[in-house]
């Protein structure tokens, strides 16, 4: 006597079955896979972050933004009036480019680094109050005095910094050791 197994089988139903019932499980084991690896994933931090909220403030750091298009996404995708602490090695940075932007988001502009002349240049008269300062200690303490509640600070410097800082990461460090300190 057969069984339904060998019927099916003889039938050609069980190998397509088969194959069907193991594709449904390579799937169900992929889709887990996925899922578990989206639940390790590490963010790597220093990219639109959020640090801290301090007397109605929030402090956000993008300090890995060190060109114009990434510090265009970060202010576009700012919701509030925003303070924002840029500058580093940028003068060769079309800055004027950001122009309406800036205009529509920012409230006060800190530069922090050397040499920002290009920052000046093109946002100095949207800014005539703004800001030099040579740490970032300095920055973000600036910025407190400046932000009002409902403001958020957010470094996001649209140049690399390697004149005050040994990387994006240290920038980034230090803005939330700044915030910290608060």
């Amino acid at each position: 006597m057969r069984t339904n197994l060998e019927i099916l089988a003889q039938q050609g139903v069980v190998s397509r079955s088969m194959a069907e019932s193991v594709a449904l499980r390579i799937k169900d084991l992929r889709k887990k896979a996925i899922q578990d690896s989206f639940q390790d994933f590490g963010h790597s931090g220093h990219r639109l972050e959020y640090v801290a909220t301090v007397r109605g403030v929030d402090y956000m750091d993008d300090a890995k933004a060190s060109n114009l298009n990434s510090t265009w996404y970060a202010l576009e995708s700012m919701k509030r009036p925003v303070i924002w602490i840029a500058g580093g090695q940028g003068n060769e940075t079309d800055w004027a480019s950001m122009k309406d932007l800036v205009s529509s988001k920012v409230r006060h502009l800190i530069c922090v680094g050397a040499d920002n002349r290009a920052i000046h240049d093109a946002y100095g008269e949207l800014f005539p109050d703004m800001v030099e300062t040579s740490s970032m200690m300095a920055a973000v303490q600036t910025a407190y005095l400046l932000a009002n509640e409902g403001d958020v600070v957010l470094l996001s410097p649209a140049c690399p910094s390697f004149d005050l800082f040994e990387s994006y990461q240290d920038k980034g460090l230090q803005f939330k050791k700044a915030v910290c300190e608060l």
